[in-house]
C-alpha cells in the first residue's frame, strides 16, 4: 500500500529537488527513497517502473515546465518581441535549473505523456512565429532553427563554454537579433 499523502508527482517533486541540489549522478531511487521518507524498495509502489519510471516522469515534468514558461513569456507579445522574450526565457530556465535542463530529452520519445509535453513545447514555438507568415513546412523549418539556437546556446552556457570577458546577455542579444532579422526574411527565400 503506498504511504498515506505520497504521490508520483511528489516522488518527481522529490527526485527534481534532488537533481537541483546534486545532478544528475545523485539521482538514484535510493536517493530519492531517503528524501521522501520512505524505504527504497516501497518507492516501486509510487513509481512502479523505478528509476526509468522516474526518469520518464522527470522529462514529463520538465518539457511541462519548460512550455509553461515559453507560453508565459509570449502572452501579449508578438513577432520579434515574442520570440525574442521566448528565447530569453528559455535561456533562463536552463540557467537557472541546469540539471532539469540536462533531463529534457531532446529526440522523440515513444512515449505519449511526453509526446504531449513536447508537442506543446514545439506548439508555442509554431505559435510565436506565425506573425512572420510561415506555415506548413516553412513553420517547421523555423521551429528547429529556434530550438536549435535556443539549445546550442543554453547548452553552451549551462556547460561553462562561454570563458570570455565579454557580457554573455550582449551575446544573446545579437544572435536573436539575427535570427528575427533572418525569420522577417524567410518568405523571400
Amino acid at each position: 500500500m503506498p504511504r498515506v499523502g505520497l504521490t508520483p508527482d511528489q516522488v518527481v517533486d522529490h527526485a527534481l529537488a534532488l537533481l537541483d541540489e546534486q545532478g544528475t549522478e545523485a539521482l538514484t531511487l535510493a536517493a530519492v527513497a531517503t528524501r521522501a521518507g520512505v524505504a527504497t524498495p516501497s518507492l516501486y509502489k509510487h513509481v512502479s517502473g523505478g528509476l526509468a519510471e522516474l526518469r520518464r516522469l522527470i522529462a514529463v515534468r520538465v518539457t511541462d515546465e519548460l512550455a509553461d514558461r515559453l507560453a508565459e513569456a509570449a502572452v501579449g507579445r508578438s513577432g520579434d518581441d515574442a520570440v525574442a522574450t521566448v528565447l530569453r526565457a528559455y535561456h533562463a530556465y536552463a540557467t537557472e535549473h541546469p540539471h532539469r535542463y540536462n533531463a529534457l530529452p531532446q529526440a522523440p520519445q515513444p512515449d505519449d505523456d511526453l509526446a504531449r509535453a513536447a508537442g506543446r513545447l514545439v506548439g508555442v514555438i509554431i505559435a510565436v512565429l506565425r506573425e512572420y507568415g510561415l506555415d506548413g513546412s516553412e513553420a517547421i523549418h523555423a521551429a528547429r532553427t529556434v530550438r536549435s539556437l535556443a539549445h546550442g546556446f543554453a547548452s553552451l552556457t549551462t556547460a561553462g563554454a562561454f570563458q570570455l570577458a565579454e557580457d554573455l546577455t550582449t551575446t544573446h542579444d545579437r544572435i536573436i537579433t539575427t535570427l528575427t532579422t533572418g525569420l522577417r526574411a524567410w518568405p523571400a527565400q
